[in-house]
């Protein structure tokens, strides 16, 4: 039952999502009611449809006339042409832009109705035509929409006196060479078979809403909804009103939300034939529809603007419109012509554009903020007054940071602003199945602390990779730094990209500014503290950001009459809380791949990643360092409950308030969005400062850390003799050339559209780290694999992995598995095929 939560500040704002204006009208004056409509090199087409000519109506005698016309409309402030005839009179089928052709298939005329198919071209002022196969059995008054390259196809009427509609679904892959298309039937769509429908995609799923179901000739208005999942329909929440003949395919909003605009609920249909002319017209209501939470939200409405003589020229006047069809055409969602009352049309083209909202900050919010910038910088400054100026205290803080302070520090590394907002963003969207990929530290830090840790420590290393060349060789240590700064440049990008995203939507600043902000913030206070300030800075951001997520999680538990049991009984009840899936996929997250995957992922960053590995090298001795490394692992436990739990909140709150999210957002932003607009003033400054604090700790350990490999790593041997003041320098204003590095990787990584940043880390983490993690296990666990082969192992491995991700559809989690075991094993493998040159040292 939805009730009990408070309202927020933005609860009483009525923010405008939806931007109306018109597109020249159609050169008819009465216009069309179920047109083709779509898109082909860049031109709008609308061809066909049926009206009354002037003065006709059903009651007067008049006949409905259809037309086979076709107009091209090139830019949206051009002028429409006439451009040639569709194959023959029809109206009311489905219409699709596919490539560079606009699909019909379907519909009726004045001899009945029709299972032909079609595809219209239009380039340089000519058309062409091209076959589909036709469709099984004539339909009209049907709905369909493409998912990718497959048309699907959706209940409708095979006559125009059928006493009752279909519930069939035909589906066709355009992308078969024309010999091979064909017609497959998909499952019947579950209650009654129905017309005039509502269909839509979003995700790759194909829905269907509403409609009118015949029973023996008698019209019913439904308000059911559906998804298809693959072979099976999943029933959905119902609609809050029946939408039949809206403008169909519903507008795809965002990665998350269906758009559906008016439609006809049926309360006047029993009078039509008495209002006649004095019928008021169809739904101007906007529903949403959020694939996520499950639940429909009243929007905004369609523009009416009805003149005093609107029922004698109703043309004069702008009216929803039902029995029309859609398309998305530069930047526009279009509505041509269509019905505005029934048996009258209107030429009139609407077109609506998204808009994006900012969000709100106040001034509470900004002092919140102020004050931890100024806390950052200020023990940073603390911190570089200690400081004598030597490489061993700007790298290793001197072998003096407690124990507790670097296992916090290794915590909030590893955590970041990823953990932060797509972890969130991912238990939102899906469940609790990723929890057992974060929980693997626990079982990974004791293989750490007992095989890998000792090496480190007795070799009294700097970087990690020093290890290799006194295992193997400088080549072998050369190549794994390569990779390292590789992955932490690619990782530095997408960590800055995501605060910077969150201020830009909070207050409309340029995403490139706020990247910029971040990115010299951050610079300044690791070039001042060196590795003490990133630790010290560590361990108070490690404090704010679990602060900002629980105060998130808290105030949506304290928003609801039940409190936290209410939330997770609503989550466990929409199956939010499932922790593992017991399937054998190799592509899914179940249980399996969690467990390997994630141990897997662990084992690479905390055995071969130098900005982990360096901050257990800070601490006095191994005992204190294995201390650290432990507290990290306990930490995690909670934390990631936190973090999932607030994930499961934000659904809990949206199915609560499902008119507050935003229709266009993407999923990723949907942690965002909730702080800036949901958010009391001030707990709204405390999680943003959370996700900054997330951000800057990453930001900072990975600046440093890939300082201290290109020094140590490469500066020492491109200028050996070197001394340490020199070093020390040269690594600070590497610090900075790093930050501008990562700024400019960040507003790269910007302008990509990926649907779960958190996917893509793990990818990244996978492809460059996993076979970096099994040269360390090569060199830890065996005595006999030498420089030659485990070079060639790696060679092979990362090859092996190359080919993997091209043509198997392997789960992301894997790719360390296959990446740490392929290296090793390959590695073995050319240990007895290569000889070895160098005695093992």
């Amino acid at each position: 039952m939805v009730t009990g939560l408070q309202v927020s500040r933005a609860a009483h704002d009525h923010p405008q999502y939806l931007q109306w204006q018109q597109l020249p009208a159609l050169p008819d004056k009465v216009g069309f009611a179920g047109s083709f409509a779509g898109v082909s090199n860049g031109a709008l087409l609308v061809g066909g449809g049926a009206n009354f000519p002037a003065g006709q109506t059903p009651w007067n005698g008049g006949a409905k006339r259809w037309y086979a016309d076709l107009f091209a409309l090139e830019q949206p402030d051009g002028e429409w042409k006439r451009v040639g005839q569709l194959p023959r009179n029809l109206g009311y089928g489905v219409s699709a832009s596919w490539r560079d052709g606009m699909v019909c298939v379907g519909g009726s005329n004045a001899e009945g109705h029709s299972a032909v198919a079609f595809i219209v071209r239009y380039q340089q002022g000519q058309i062409a035509i091209e076959e589909l196969p036709s469709l099984p059995e004539p339909l009209a008054n049907t709905s369909g929409a493409l998912v990718g390259d497959v048309l699907y196809i959706a209940g409708g009427i095979p006559a125009p006196d059928a006493k009752s509609a279909s519930n069939g679904c035909w589906s066709i892959d355009l992308a078969e060479s024309p010999d091979n298309r064909h017609w497959r039937q998909e499952a019947p769509i579950p209650g009654p078979g129905r017309m005039l429908s509502v269909a839509g995609v979003q995700n790759g799923a194909f829905y269907v809403f509403s409609g009118v179901a015949l029973e023996d000739g008698q019209r019913s208005y439904l308000t059911d909804a559906y998804r298809l999942d693959g072979l099976e329909w999943t029933r959905l929440s119902d609609l809050p009103a029946p939408v039949a003949a809206a403008p169909t395919p519903a507008y795809a909003a965002g990665q998350a939300t269906l758009l559906v605009f008016g439609g006809d609920d049926g309360t006047l249909a029993p009078g039509a034939a008495t209002l006649q002319s004095r019928h008021p017209g169809f739904s101007d209501q906007v529903w949403s529809y959020n694939v996520v939470t499950d639940v429909w939200a009243a929007r905004e409405s369609m523009p009416v603007d009805k003149k005093p003589d609107a029922i004698e020229n109703p043309n004069g006047s702008t009216w929803p419109v039902v029995t029309t069809t859609s398309a998305n055409w530069n930047g526009y969602f279009v509505i041509p012509g269509g019905e505005v009352r029934p048996a009258t049309r209107t030429p009139r083209v609407l077109a609506m554009q998204p808009v994006q909202q900012k969000g709100v900050f106040l001034a509470l919010d900004w002092l919140v903020v102020i004050a931890y910038f100024l806390l950052t910088i200020a023990i940073s400054v603390v911190v570089s007054r200690k400081m004598s100026g030597t490489t061993s205290e700007f790298f290793l803080g001197g072998s003096k940071i407690p124990w507790w302070a670097a296992g916090l520090s290794i915590f909030g590394t590893t955590l970041s602003a990823l953990t932060f907002i797509a972890v969130p963003a991912k238990a939102y969207a899906t469940n609790w199945t990723y929890l057992v990929n974060n929980l693997m530290i626990v079982v990974v830090a004791p293989f750490i602390v007992y095989l890998y840790l000792p090496y480190f420590r007795k070799l009294k290393i700097v970087s990690v990779y020093e290890y290799l060349e006194i295992r193997f060789s400088r080549s072998v240590k050369l190549l794994a730094s390569a990779v390292f700064l590789v992955f932490q440049i690619s990782r530095l990008g997408v960590v800055i990209y995501l605060p910077a995203l969150v201020v830009s939507s909070l207050m409309g600043v340029d995403l490139v500014y706020c990247i910029a902000i971040t990115s010299l913030v951050t610079t300044v206070y690791c070039f001042l503290g060196g590795i003490e300030a990133v630790v010290w800075t560590d361990v108070m951001q490690v404090i704010v950001l679990l602060g900002g997520a629980m105060a998130a999680l808290f105030y949506v538990a304290f928003s609801l009459d039940g409190g936290f049991i209410q939330l997770f009984s609503e989550a466990s009840e929409g199956h939010k809380l499932v922790l593992a899936d017991l399937g054998n996929s190799i592509a899914e997250p179940v249980l399996w791949v969690m467990i390997v995957g994630g141990f897997f992922g662990q084992l690479v960053t905390y055995s071969s990643d130098q900005v982990v590995v360096q901050r257990y090298l800070t601490t006095a001795t191994e005992q204190k360092a294995r201390k650290s490394i432990y507290t990290n692992a306990l930490l995690t436990i909670p934390a990631s409950i936190i973090f999932f739990g607030v994930g499961s909140a934000l659904w809990v709150y949206f199915r609560h308030n499902p008119g507050a999210i935003d229709p266009h957002g993407r999923i990723d932003d949907v942690f965002p969005w909730f702080i800036a607009h949901e958010l009391p003033s001030g707990v709204s400054g405390l999680v943003i400062a959370g996700v900054f604090a997330a951000t800057m700790s990453t930001i900072s350990s990975s600046m440093n850390s890939m300082a201290t490999v290109i020094t140590t790593d490469f500066y020492k041997i491109l200028k050996p003799g070197g001394q340490d003041k020199e070093q020390f320098r040269f690594a600070r204003w590497t610090t900075v050339a790093l930050g501008i590095i990562g700024c400019v990787v960040s507003i790269y990584i910007a302008s990509l559209n990926n649907t779960s940043i958190w996917d893509q880390y793990i990818a990244i983490i996978g492809l460059l780290g996993g076979c970096l993690g099994g040269i360390f296990m090569a060199g830890i666990l065996t005595k006999h694999i030498h420089a030659r082969a485990v070079l060639s192992g790696f060679i092979a491995s990362v090859t092996l992995l190359f080919f993997i991700k091209q043509v198997t559809s392997i789960h992301l989690l894997l790719y360390a598995a296959v990446g740490v075991l392929g290296c090793f094993a390959l590695s073995w493998l050319a240990s007895l095929i290569i000889p070895d040159k160098a005695k093992y040292k």
